[in-house]
């Protein structure tokens, strides 16, 4: 049974999905932009028999406060810290796997890479750490990066809109009618909520920061030679095919399915997922 709690965390109420038994291996679950732990909603009750399992939603996102970004500074250094002080400070996890999938990526790798000793495995799915993962969907994106103003906004923008949060959901599937409207429905909603515009737009500028980061992350990779599972939507625009065979370089042993289907890989091969992570992991 998944429960649905709040915990405060530096005085913010954070939002997290509970399930499974406390005696069982643990896996954070971290969601991408522009959902939330609603993306996990299938995937939780597949591997709750085997694994205890927590997905928070991050400041901003979801059921999580979501302050206004002029009284929260939104860089992913910040979203990292609250679910890392979650993880440690408030729910006492000493040893888990990461389950990361586009925003997950760098909010999961920044407390790995600082708590390399409490991480007994990673799954990826599209969740990106190489630069030549970046795919051509981030190109209105640069400008944006390199100067910000009122008009390399404009394009950035255009990710906010519903038209652009269903293409995340359906470029690239298989069968669309797979997908269930839920999913991009209550993206759109909390996207479309007073002020959330500017917290997206400060955190899609901040996301160049986490490219800096890349050559830690690498170096933690080949230190640590975490147990590795990669499902990758290889139809995903944000985050390519050679982004995931990367990881090959630094994790060898690392395990890759490229899937037929595209960035929200969840929404139609959640079953398959499950299977793989219950035969890796558990």
């Amino acid at each position: 049974m998944t429960t649905f709690q709040h915990a405060t965390v530096r005085g913010l109420r954070i939002f997290y999905r509970e399930a499974g038994s406390k005696a069982s291996p643990t896996i954070v679950l971290l969601h991408g932009f522009p959902s939330s732990s609603h993306m996990f909603r299938d995937l939780i009750p597949q591997l709750a028999d085997k694994f205890h399992v927590i997905a928070p939603d991050y400041v901003g996102f979801g059921y999580s406060d979501a302050p206004d970004a002029g009284k929260f500074d939104y860089t992913f250094d910040n979203l990292a810290a609250h679910i890392e002080e979650l993880l440690f400070g408030v729910l006492g996890l000493k040893k888990f796997s990461i389950y990361v999938q586009d925003y997950g990526a760098p909010v999961g790798y920044r407390i790995a890479s600082k708590h390399q000793d409490a991480i007994e495995g990673i799954m990826v799915q599209n969740g990106n750490a190489y630069a030549e993962g970046i795919g051509a969907a981030f190109d209105p994106m640069k400008p944006f990066w390199a100067n910000r103003n009122s008009e390399t906004e404009k394009p950035v923008r255009e990710l906010l809109k519903k038209e652009t949060t269903i293409f995340q959901y359906t470029h690239g599937v298989k069968d669309v009618s797979r997908i269930s409207p839920d999913s991009y429905t209550l993206d759109q909603l909390f996207l479309d909520r007073p002020g959330n515009d500017a917290i997206q737009l400060n955190l899609l500028h901040n996301y160049q920061s986490n490219l800096a980061l890349y050559d830690g992350w690498h170096e933690f990779f080949r230190k640590k030679q975490p147990k590795t599972l990669i499902v990758w939507g290889k139809n995903d625009p944000f985050f390519t095919v050679e982004g995931a065979q990367a990881y090959l370089r630094d994790i060898p042993k690392a395990e890759l399915h490229l899937l037929e289907t595209g960035h929200f890989a969840l929404e139609d091969s959640c079953e398959f997922i499950a299977q793989q992570i219950s035969r890796f992991f558990a």
